[in-house]
């Protein structure tokens, strides 16, 4: 009996030595690349806030995994990108890159991303390019394409019968596709088509040939420093009561806090607004203020977004990060609480959803926000979606 025992202690000792010890769970790795530095790093300051407020709301946990989040700079450069995105894959062994606010920035990153078989989950840039022959399997975004939200100010400025339009963008890839946007749906008569340098300050020549064409209205984008510059001078050359002015990602809750007066009135097209009165919207902009002191913008909803939509496909493949496959297919089905409300994803993983016409007001107590005044697109899906081969 006592030879029997001390077998099957020696039993016992040896299986558990060939098993090991327990391997403890993985850590969830995100890259998450934004501007955080010079004038765009206000921009950047409202996305990384958002995804630690995400992180609180998951109990610092994604997909129930501890969780770690290495921020980088771009500084609004393309090259500094890529080197961020290369050492976050070859040193931190990221599982998932996120963020991007430029789409120059976001056209060097996502192929470095996809190609090194980690996922890039966007949360603004959206060139057309990715959402079209780019396209690839491990790339998602929780923002727009380029072009969706121009496409709704054209059809909002086209069902309004103006015309003698002229319109400017800084001269990059996503300032290209705002134009194009604006154009797909406007068939009025375009009077200027300017664009110029990313991260100017300064407008006033172009301001004084605007004033020379004289156009009926003027359509622009400017994102942040830009815009707040742009919209200043633009009043302060006192065309603001002359010439209407129509704008995407120029004037919101980044760029109103210096804007104030001089943005109020102005029309917006977009996918959200701090008031959509969902569930999630209200959870995630009540407790924005209430931990940060000031209201988030659409660049922080969408990196919010980002991470929950990370979040729901690592719980649906039980915390195993190396089923690739299952968390693309959780991905593609965008089941995690958006701030826009629910939404799905087309076959080239670019959401497929609403579009809103906003604009700027000061409410009664002094503080400005940008309301719904309409909805222009249901349901609206990009232009390009066709030109990607993806099929699932």
């Amino acid at each position: 009996m006592r030879r029997l025992t001390t077998c099957a202690v020696l039993l016992a000792l040896a299986t558990g030595l060939l098993a090991g010890p327990a391997t403890p769970a993985e850590t969830v790795k995100i890259g998450f690349i934004t501007s955080l530095s010079g004038p765009a790093g206000i921009i950047g300051k409202h996305m990384r806030d958002s995804v630690e407020l995400a992180l609180d709301h998951l109990g610092r946990k994604v997909g129930g995994l501890d969780a770690e989040v290495i921020y980088g700079d771009d500084q609004r450069k393309p090259d500094v990108g890529k080197q961020l995105a290369d050492e976050m894959l070859k040193k931190h062994r990221v599982h998932f890159v996120s963020g991007i606010i430029w789409s120059n920035v976001m056209l060097a990153v996502a192929p470095t991303v996809t190609g090194a078989g980690t996922f890039m989950i966007g949360t603004n840039a959206g060139p057309h390019e990715l959402a079209g022959k780019m396209c690839h399997e491990l790339f998602f975004t929780t923002s727009w394409q380029n072009d969706q939200t121009p496409e709704a100010m054209g059809k909002y400025m086209q069902d309004q019968s103006l015309t003698d339009v002229y319109a400017m963008a800084p001269n990059y890839a996503a300032g290209k596709d705002m134009i194009n946007g604006f154009k797909r749906y406007f068939k009025g008569r375009i009077v200027g088509e300017v664009y110029t340098k990313l991260g100017q300050h300064d407008y006033q020549a172009e301001i004084s040939q605007l004033r020379a064409a004289s156009p009926k209205a003027v359509f622009v984008f400017y994102p942040g420093d830009m815009g707040i510059q742009f919209v200043k001078q633009y009043t302060q050359a006192g065309l603001r009561d002359q010439i209407p002015l129509y704008s995407v990602y120029t004037i919101d809750n980044v760029t109103l806090p210096a804007l104030k007066d001089a943005a109020v009135g102005n029309f917006e097209t977009r996918y959200w607004s701090s008031e959509l009165d969902n569930p999630a919207n209200r959870k995630y902009v009540g407790d924005f203020k209430k931990k940060f002191g000031y209201t988030p913008s659409f660049y922080g909803a969408q990196s919010y977004d980002g991470v929950l939509l990370i979040d729901s496909a690592v719980r649906a493949v039980k915390g195993d990060l190396s089923n690739k496959k299952g968390m693309i297919a959780a991905m593609r089905k965008a089941d995690y609480p958006s701030t826009r409300g629910p939404y799905r994803y087309n076959h080239n993983h670019f959401p497929i959803q609403n579009f809103y016409l906003l604009k700027a007001a000061k409410t009664t107590a002094g503080e400005y926000t940008m309301p719904v005044v309409k909805t222009v697109f249901e349901n609206h899906q990009d232009a390009y979606h066709q030109e990607c081969p993806m099929k699932w």
